[in-house]
């Protein structure tokens, strides 16, 4: 499959086109730089828009005194329920230090203690503090600030912003060796053109406009994963949609993206609470408020199901310095008519991070020769079936590195594309709300057999809203519906609750289930699921 769009007008070249701007797409170009390759580097909006700059969590790596790789690695094979490969993890986590290093070389300021060491914190389902912070709840701003520094002072990487990537192309023998791509220019809606290369790394962050309510921001449409799915790459994992327990609740209409309560704060010891100001945690979970963001948000769903309440309450009074550890959260409040230091706060979960995606090997190679993906657009196997809090940034980190050196090894000569003569597809861009609006009730916290069909009916009705008219907002939204598909039916397959996964049906985890499910599409559009069973 392809997307309806016009004949690229244009052609630009490069020995590897990354695609996205977050922490996995900067690190990747800068590392295949230091190979000496030439890097075209395409960004949705502008270079800066990213998911990154918006994380106020932080990176966990295993620094501190007293912690290790092997502590790391067990608090993530916890959090990740039985799905995580062991040897992705290993390398997450073993190498996951000296990529903070070279984070730290390349300009990346963090929070330091009176003594001068880097300040280490704890968030959700880790047993050790090992999370590192810059500028209280800003590092990700901190993080893109460093790389975007680095990338604009290399003129061997040429920056294209307001870049929609589009498809795949691939050459005489199936290998992609380049993509088409819309660029927005000053008043022009039609500028199609094509890059080509010897690699193209996928770098497109996350999918969180699937659903109604997201803390992902606007250019979160998941271009990435739809794209290798329509140049017939596998996915996996992509029923496991983390839905961050606490984001600012701001009305039952409210729609896209939301403020983020981020979980350093549970981490500094903020209370969950109900309508009758009551906590809840304690009684559902050792860790209390501290819990796997998965236990968490259903737990928060439970209480407003039972309750009829529309969010509970996150309680930070009786902390001190919130306003000075958490500038960027205690501003967003104050600017919705919240002063945390004297109100409650309401939450309520909405989609966060996607576990799943392109399926990779250790160095981020795909199942289609010449086309690799990183950070939230892959499936490494490193959160299996829910993400340890703090472990996004470090897997751009690591993952992005392993790219580089195995592009520079196995660098194919250039080639040229050849026509893609497979059905052209393109949704009427009216109907992402519906899309958005189905997901969230039948494929969000909880799921069911009936909750997921009626949304998968919901979808099929929507298929039939065709466009003739290529554009950004179709092909995002044919992007989001293909994903929903994807979505829907990994979650009606797997009959279990297991992480992020969560079957109201099926309220047990199963070792039957111990196994990813793999999905596919051939190029004339029909679908396949398969298995793979872990770590392999």
């Amino acid at each position: 499959m392809k997307l309806l769009a016009p004949t690229p007008g244009w052609t630009a070249t490069a020995d590897v086109i990354v695609v996205g701007s977050g922490i996995a797409g900067l690190t990747t170009a800068l590392q295949c730089r230091t190979y000496g390759l030439s890097v075209l580097l395409v960004t949705k909006a502008r270079v800066d828009e990213g998911s990154t700059k918006w994380a106020q969590g932080g990176i966990a790596a295993a620094l501190g005194d007293g912690d290790s790789p092997e502590a790391h690695e067990k608090d993530t094979l916890v959090a990740g329920a039985g799905l995580c490969d062991v040897d992705a993890v290993r390398v997450l986590v073993t190498e996951g230090p000296e990529a903070v290093r070279k984070l730290i070389e390349r300009g990346a300021i963090f929070d330091k203690e009176d003594s001068g060491e880097i300040a280490l914190t704890r968030e959700g389902g880790h047993l050790r503090n090992r999370i590192l912070h810059a500028g209280g709840d800003a590092t990700g701003a901190e993080v893109s600030r460093a790389l975007l520094a680095a990338v604009q002072n290399d003129p061997e990487i040429e920056v294209v912003e307001h870049a929609l990537v589009l498809d795949a192309l691939k050459n005489d023998i199936g290998e992609v060796c380049g993509v088409t791509l819309h660029v927005i220019g000053a008043g022009s809606r039609d500028g199609v053109g094509r890059g080509l290369a010897r690699a193209v790394v996928l770098a497109t962050g996350g999918l969180g406009q699937v659903f109604a309510q997201t803390t992902n921001p606007s250019v979160s449409t998941g271009d990435g994963v739809a794209l290798a799915l329509r140049a017939g790459a596998k996915v996996a994992d992509v029923e496991f949609i983390q839905f961050h327990p606490t984001v600012l609740w701001l009305g039952d209409n409210s729609e896209g993206q939301q403020p983020l309560i981020s979980e350093a704060v549970r981490g500094e010891g903020a209370y969950l609470v109900d309508d009758k100001g009551v906590r809840f945690m304690q009684d559902i979970h050792p860790l209390a408020e501290l819990a796997p963001r998965d236990v968490v948000a259903i737990s928060i769903m439970r209480v407003m199901n039972t309750t009829g309440a529309h969010h509970v309450w996150l309680d930070v009074r009786h902390l001190e310095g919130f306003k000075e550890r958490f500038p960027t959260i205690y501003a967003s409040c104050i600017s919705h008519g919240i002063d945390p230091l004297k109100d409650l706060i309401p939450v309520a979960p909405a989609s966060h991070y996607a576990s799943g995606g392109v399926r990779v090997d250790l160095n981020g190679r795909t199942s289609v020769n010449g086309l690799y993906a990183c950070g939230e657009t892959a499936c490494s196997g490193v959160h299996g079936a829910n993400r340890l809090a703090s472990n996004s940034l470090l897997e751009g980190l690591v993952f992005s590195a392993r790219i580089a050196a195995d592009i520079a090894e196995k660098l194919p000569e250039k080639s040229e594309p050849v026509v893609n003569a497979s059905q052209a597809i393109l949704l009427d861009p009216q109907v992402r709300h519906d899309i958005q609006v189905s997901m969230s009730r039948g494929a969000g916290v909880l799921r069911s057999s009936d909750s997921l069909l009626k949304t998968s009916s919901d979808l099929t009705r929507i298929e039939d809203r065709k466009s003739t008219e290529p554009c950004v907002e179709a092909w995002e939204t044919t992007n989001l519906f293909q994903l929903a598909q994807t979505i829907v039916k990994a979650a009606l397959i797997r009959q279990e609750t297991r992480g992020s996964h969560w079957r109201e049906d099926f309220p047990q985890t199963s070792d039957l289930w111990k196994k990813r499910i793999v999905q596919q599409v051939d190029q004339a559009g029909y679908w396949t699921s398969g298995y793979q069973e872990v770590g392999k």
